[in-house]
């Protein structure tokens, strides 16, 4: 399936529904509801069995998700802000939590929930900068300064922050 190309239009999200996914392990989707098929513009049959970074929007650094897969491949939860890219190449952000699924016998991970919400404004303006300086030291220097970068970033907040409750802590300081 071709990647759609990205327009400056954003989707305004319905502050009391949810948008819903499950992966499994790898990361291919093996369930949405109705409201992420809705924004995502993809029909359900698109969605089933298809990497989840289908709705990657290009401007996501590529350091949020290697941190976020070393996050929940340690079997540890995340919250994250994502900037997804619907069919129709608009845009929307969400606040997503990352939740682990494990096996109830052998306890081995086995895939991941995901619901995310919408955002407040005044957080979205202070990820938007920090995703975007990210992305412009991806482009010149690679993930490796990104992630300098970002760890800096969280340091010079005064706190030892680990990039786990980085939403929360952007929280704390906006």
């Amino acid at each position: 399936m071709k990647k759609p190309t990205p327009i400056d239009e954003e989707i305004e999200l319905d502050p009391k529904r949810y948008i819903v996914s499950e992966t499994d392990e790898k990361g291919k989707i093996t369930f949405c509801n109705d409201y992420f098929k809705e924004i995502s513009g993809y029909s359900e049959e698109e969605l089933m069995g298809s990497p989840h970074n289908i709705v990657r929007h290009p401007d996501m650094p590529k350091i949020v998700f290697k941190l976020l897969w070393q996050t929940i491949s340690a079997g540890k939860n995340i919250n994250a802000v994502v900037k997804n890219m619907a069919k129709d190449g608009r845009y929307y952000w969400i606040f997503t939590e990352f939740e682990i699924r494990k096996d109830t016998d052998t306890g081995k991970i086995i895939g991941y929930h995901a619901s995310r919400k919408n955002i407040s404004k005044h957080v979205l303006a202070v990820i938007a900068d920090l995703y975007a300086k990210l992305l412009e030291i991806e482009k010149t220097e690679g993930v490796d300064a990104s992630e300098k970068y970002l760890i800096n970033f969280l340091k010079d907040k005064g706190d030892d922050i680990e990039f786990a409750n980085i939403m929360e802590e952007i929280h704390k300081f906006y």
